[in-house]
């Protein structure tokens, strides 16, 4: 009786001990950098939006937050990378939430279930889209657009990181104007964008954050954009949705998520600071610059979303015919 009573209060002391540490570990964090992961290039709407969630989250919490660009294989590179780091809350990464936990378990052999792989940290900012072609093209507005690609089926490209929001976006599109547009893929949309300013591709779709300076200085043209509303800067650019393209409005969620495992006050930790940073005065003012809104809230809440995500897409995935990797 000696022995098992002096077993138990051995193993309470124990928890006591290692929950005290966790909490003494909470509280000093962070005590030295932190790296936030972007599984695409530079430039794109991803790594835009990681920069200003970045600097925001660096001025909350008084560490350096560093960008590291982890661009290739659809962003499975980075999700690996990421799911398998410590999980103390220096190692996190910038997701389309879309993505991250709708297409890419459906197309990419990533070896785990990013659901039980990744924390939910906090959702950051939402980002709207547009269908943007080469200007040299002999059409101005959507419906002109398609029906030169009706005449010209297997002709024109159009260039998207495959398995990404974009790529099942053009395909749903495809599929509604009953074109024949052929995908080429890219490592992120920075690569895809620079190819459509120069003429390689005929047609792209990405973030009103890194598009619209190039609309507006007239190096690609906006045919449609993805909200259910058109946009105050394009007034005579066309919703998809509302043309009949799409059978529901299209943006992008931008969130931070961490390896499974980071201590619990550490993600609150986390995700207040992000919370904070986003609503702050300077960078809401950057983010309104470039058109993206601040999005806030719990890791619950960014976890039951983040849950609900396959089933929808697991529908598009059908619908557009896009197969996994092989």
């Amino acid at each position: 009786m000696f022995g098992k009573r002096y077993l138990g209060a051995a193993a309470a002391a124990v928890v006591i001990v290692c929950g005290g540490l966790g909490l003494a570990r909470a509280q000093s964090f962070p005590d030295h950098p932190i790296k936030l992961v972007v599984p695409f290039p530079a430039g794109g709407p991803t790594d835009t939006s990681a920069r200003l969630v970045a600097q925001g989250l660096s001025a909350k919490i008084g560490q350096s937050v560093v960008i590291e660009n982890q661009g290739g294989a659809g962003g499975s590179i980075a999700a690996k990378q990421v799911a398998a780091a410590a999980p103390d809350g220096y190692t996190l990464m910038m997701v389309a939430a879309a993505h991250t936990f709708g297409t890419q378990p459906l197309l990419t052999r990533l070896g785990f279930d990013p659901l039980k792989a990744f924390v939910p940290i906090a959702m950051a900012v939402a980002d709207r889209q547009v269908l943007v072609i080469n200007p040299s093209l002999p059409t101005k507005t959507l419906e002109d657009f398609v029906k030169y690609a009706r005449a010209n089926p297997g002709k024109l490209n159009y260039g998207a990181a495959t398995a990404i929001g974009p790529h099942f976006v053009s395909e749903l599109f495809k599929i509604k104007a009953a074109v024949n547009i052929v995908h080429v893929p890219y490592r992120g949309s920075a690569p895809a964008i620079a190819d459509l300013i120069a003429g390689q591709i005929q047609m792209s779709m990405s973030g009103k954050s890194v598009l619209l300076p190039h609309i507006q200085s007239g190096k690609v043209r906006a045919i449609a954009v993805t909200s259910a509303e058109r946009w105050p800067e394009l007034p005579d650019v066309p919703s998809l949705y509302k043309a009949g393209y799409l059978d529901e409005p299209y943006d992008t969620l931008f969130g931070v998520v961490a390896p499974a495992g980071v201590p619990p006050a550490v993600v609150d930790r986390l995700n207040a600071a992000i919370n904070d940073g986003v609503n702050s005065p300077e960078i809401r003012a950057s983010l309104a610059k470039l058109g993206i809104d601040p999005v806030t809230g719990t890791p619950a809440e960014f976890a039951r979303m983040a849950a609900e995500i396959g089933p929808k897409w697991a529908e598009i995935v059908r619908i557009t015919g896009i197969k996994p990797e092989q």
